[in-house]
């Protein structure tokens, strides 16, 4: 059997190690912006929480080893100078470790155990594995010996602060391998027949076949693909809890949450070669739609959100979707889709809509997913020109959905709703030059010069040249060298660190080059598309970037980071084959 390529090599800084399926990762990030010494199991049931320390040690002196960190998305290794430890995952809930020339402590994170938090540990009579058990995760993790020796245990059974592990080390043939496993309460002793090297073989296949699926069209152009790939497959996680579905999580770091419009962009990625997965990225924040149609803010395994809601980006996703996914989708999938996307679509229009308005509104920034965007900084509760965009195309999707469905007396109403908010956001918003928001109490005008205000772009050829044609000088004036910046650079109010008041954001770069697309001005489009590419390419794949030097920011594994970058990777591809074709006929 020819052995699956080994994949591309990432520092565990920025990626954590993992499986797709699984709960767990091995990184050093333990908190928001926190990094430990030492590599630690960081599970994020019940939220994320450092569980197990992982040392190398050198064999002779029991101190800690030096070691360098490798990563592959099949094998983790510390290489030191006398031996290596290598991990790999044998299945979502279950890594293998090995070691040779080093032992490997592994010990409780928490460093004290109260009757509500800490983690306590013992070894189990029934089948002789140490046990450690997390009140943070609701977990257990059990460590089987499968050869080698437990050379030293500290802390079993220990109540109050204190050290609490235990020591592999070598006997005669100078090697040792050990299992964890994350469980619930109780499982079978733990079993295996496979050799380290058929897991990790395994785990190599596991995401080569992913690769291949998700970015069958790579190539030397697009150099990041591989390693996008493993973001989105490591980040995703089995059904639990709240999470009704197979998820991708927007990261295994801190943002380990499903977020109510960051999955849209996941489902776009996943759709050609993973349509099953993709429905279910789409659907999941669906499955948390509450009595008056809104979607939570955000869901992730033990919590699900409802004090702030996402813009209504879902029938432009849905849209997009459509046309990504190799198959139509089935009557009764478009049936549902159609409730849940009138449902939504109509929480806007009731609950957001105050008497004798047209134009909906957000309570807060958080609600358009641009949290502290300067369109926000006059009054929080606005009525904005994105939302209202984003309503017209929802309400486009559910005309044509409508019409497929053979519900006609509703396409005629969608449509004649679209049409008289796309009205009102031209007569109440656009000032001729931009568009403005307005307090949604008063009526009082804030310009700002955020890409926010620009967003009306999306809207495409739905919008009047003149408009369109303005949008787009705007918008190139917010291209940096990088990609678009949320806060015009000259802004007294940019920051390179400032969240959405300056950084260059995935969603705001796809949703753009799509609607200048549409709109006909593909010269801008292709540019801001080759520029977050390269970005990518550079600085990784994080939550957001500096718009002036390209470094990375905040969470450094974003998964609609990487999507965004194999959505527009894919296209651009595509139109290259579509061109050269064209030129050879």
């Amino acid at each position: 059997m020819t052995a699956a390529p080994s994949g591309p090599a990432f520092s565990v800084d920025d990626i954590p190690f993992s499986m797709h399926g699984s709960w767990f990762g091995i990184s050093p990030v333990v908190a928001e912006k926190t990094y430990a010494e030492d590599l630690h199991l960081v599970s994020h049931q019940n939220g994320m929480h450092a569980v197990l320390r992982l040392v190398p040690l050198d064999a002779a002196t029991g101190e800690r080893a030096e070691t360098r960190v490798e990563a592959t998305p099949g094998l983790l290794s510390w290489t030191g100078t006398d031996g290596r430890v290598d991990l790999a995952y044998e299945s979502p809930d279950t890594v293998r470790l090995r070691g040779a020339g080093l032992s490997l402590r592994v010990a409780a994170a928490a460093p004290a155990l109260t009757p509500f938090s800490g983690t306590y540990f013992y070894r189990d009579p029934v089948d002789g594995a140490h046990t450690f058990t997390s009140y943070e995760t609701g977990r257990r993790y059990r460590i089987t010996l499968l050869s080698g020796t437990v050379a030293e245990v500290s802390g079993s059974q220990m109540l109050g602060a204190g050290d609490r592990g235990l020591t592999v080390a070598a006997e005669a043939d100078g090697s040792w391998e050990v299992a964890i496993e994350e469980l619930d309460s109780a499982r079978r002793p733990y079993r295996s027949s496979a050799a380290f090297s058929e897991v990790t073989g395994a785990a190599r296949r596991s995401f080569a076949e992913f690769a291949d699926t998700i970015a069958p069209w790579r190539s030397e152009s697009t150099p990041a693909a591989e390693l996008a790939a493993y973001v989105v497959w490591s980040a995703t996680v089995c059904p639990a809890g709240m999470v009704t579905r197979p998820a991708v999580l927007m990261s295994k770091h801190w943002m380990d949450k499903i977020w109510s419009w960051d999955h849209c962009f996941n489902a776009l990625a996943l759709a050609p070669g993973f349509p099953s997965l993709a429905w279910d990225q789409f659907s999941l924040p669906f499955d948390h739609q509450d009595d008056s149609g809104a979607l939570p803010d955000s869901v992730t395994h033990s919590e699900v959100l409802y004090n702030f809601v996402k813009p209504p980006i879902h029938g432009w996703t849905l849209g997009h979707l459509r046309t990504r996914l190799p198959e139509p989708l089935g009557q009764a999938q478009l049936a549902e889709a159609y409730r849940r996307l009138a449902r939504w679509t109509d929480f806007w229009l009731i609950a957001r809509r105050a008497p004798e308005a047209t134009l909906p509104h957000y309570q807060h920034g958080n609600d358009s997913g641009w949290d502290n965007a300067t369109t926000f900084d006059a009054e929080r509760v606005m009525v904005t020109a994105d939302l209202t965009a984003m309503l017209i195309l929802q309400l486009d999707e559910l005309a044509r959905l409508a019409t497929e469905l053979g519900f006609l007396d509703d396409v005629r109403h969608r449509i004649r709703t679209a049409d008289a908010l796309q009205v009102a956001l031209l007569d109440e918003l656009w000032d001729g030059e931009r568009f403005l928001s307005r307090s949604a109490h008063d009526g009082t005008p804030a310009p700002s010069s955020s890409l926010l205000d620009l967003m009306p772009i999306v809207l495409g050829d739905r919008l009047p040249p003149q408009v369109s044609d303005r949008l787009a000088e705007q918008i190139e004036a917010h291209l940096t060298a990088y990609g678009l910046a949320t806060e015009h650079p000259d802004s007294p109010h940019y920051e390179p660190d400032g969240y959405w008041r300056g950084p260059i954001w995935a969603p705001a770069t796809i949703l753009i080059e799509d609607g200048l697309r549409r709109a006909g001005h593909e010269h801008l489009a292709n540019e801001i598309s080759a520029r977050f590419r390269a970005l990518c390419e550079t600085s990784g794949f994080a939550e957001n970037f500096d718009a002036l030097t390209g470094q990375g920011l905040r969470d450094r594994a974003y998964t609609w980071t990487a999507s965004s970058y194999l959505l527009l990777a894919r296209d651009h591809q595509h139109r290259h084959a579509d061109a050269g074709a064209a030129t050879v006929a």
